[in-house]
């Protein structure tokens, strides 16, 4: 089996082409990214291409399956930047995996294509993908689907997988998400699970995580089987402010949305950090997701809590952790020629 995997170098993307090339079932794999990175794996041959404009077609040939995970966030300044390559490249992924005759498509959606939902109960893959207006994050998401419904009704003979996965966190990924994120206004020492002192206890601000070798496993099964249509994919449990406080040893503070949302505004149109406050919007936004269909169909089982995968992450900023990778480098990386690390694929 011929695997293509965009987007192979992020936080996801790693992880997945060490993965299959450790599987006999796969013989090949094609990592694409923007920028090709020094690091050697069996079975691996990576690309550099950008899929929002050059040729996908040569990389792409005698693929059995496509992966794609290729996705970017930053600059969150540049909208126009992000939908390039967020719903036109992923277009132009599903077009040319058709090409080249493709037996399956793995497609990298998320919790945040959900429309708004409750979170005093959970929502399976029936729950509608409209997503959360103002995060720009969740429109190329949600509009990603739609390309992907018109993609399963020309391509019958395609077996589709979405992928719909929580927050996704792991060590490696420490540098990335903070750049990704948090910029340089949080000083990453202070983000040790032990320093900790307080939590947001913010109206509907519950989420789910879930660590990133977890996720590959769930991509490897949909790789490797021969399920089709949509699957949640989350840990357990649910993160909200109490549970928060438990798992750090943290104090829940009272912050109304108004003031959080407020807050990611103004540092954000100063350019103090990356996020924008549609992230806030998505955060209380999207459903409690219901995992059962990945757990029963994909016989998917998380070996990690959430908890853990969140403390992972959060030692990690404060190690300043990074990975082999552009999207993963040490703080402070730039590539030649460049003035600033632009990651392709995110956290989610």
């Amino acid at each position: 089996m011929r695997v293509v995997v965009t987007g192979a170098t992020g936080n996801v993307g790693t992880s997945l082409v060490r993965v299959l090339a450790a599987d006999p079932a796969v013989t090949s794999i094609v990592g694409l990214a923007r920028r090709r990175p020094d690091l050697h794996l069996p079975k691996v041959e990576w690309v550099a291409a950008d899929v929002s404009r050059d040729d996908l077609d040569g990389p792409f040939t005698g693929a059995d399956v496509v992966v794609h995970l290729a996705w970017l966030i930053q600059p969150s300044h540049r909208l126009d930047v992000l939908e390039a390559t967020n719903v036109t490249g992923s277009k132009r992924v599903f077009q040319a995996a058709a090409r080249a005759g493709a037996r399956a498509l793995v497609y990298a959606s998320s919790i945040g294509a959900y429309s708004p939902g409750p979170k005093d109960r959970r929502v399976d893959e029936s729950w509608p993908t409209e997503g959360i207006g103002s995060s720009f994050y969740s429109r190329h998401k949600a509009a990603t689907e739609r390309l992907l419904d018109h993609f399963e009704a020309e391509h019958p003979e395609v077996r589709v997988v979405r992928l719909r996965p929580a927050l996704i966190f792991k060590r490696e990924a420490a540098s990335g998400i903070r750049r990704l994120f948090l910029g340089r206004l949080v000083p990453p020492q202070l983000l040790r699970p032990s320093r900790i002192p307080v939590v947001p206890r913010t109206e509907r601000l519950v989420f789910q995580a879930v660590h990133t070798e977890d996720v590959v496993e769930a991509y490897r099964l949909a790789i490797v089987g021969e399920a089709r249509g949509a699957f949640n994919i989350a840990a357990d449990p649910v993160l909200d402010a109490d549970e928060l406080g438990r798992i750090l040893g943290a104090r829940p503070v009272p912050v109304p949305p108004a003031v959080l949302r407020a807050a990611a505004d103004v540092s954000w149109r100063a350019h103090l950090q990356p996020t924008p406050p549609g992230w806030v919007d998505l955060a209380v936004g999207v459903p409690v997701m219901d995992t059962a269909r990945a757990r029963q169909e994909l016989d998917w089982h998380p070996t990690r809590t959430s908890g853990e995968a969140l403390c992972e992450l959060l030692e990690g900023f404060a190690d300043r952790a990074f990975g082999p990778t552009a999207p993963l480098a040490r703080e402070g990386w730039r590539a030649p020629g460049v003035t600033a690390v632009t990651p392709q694929v995110p956290a989610s």
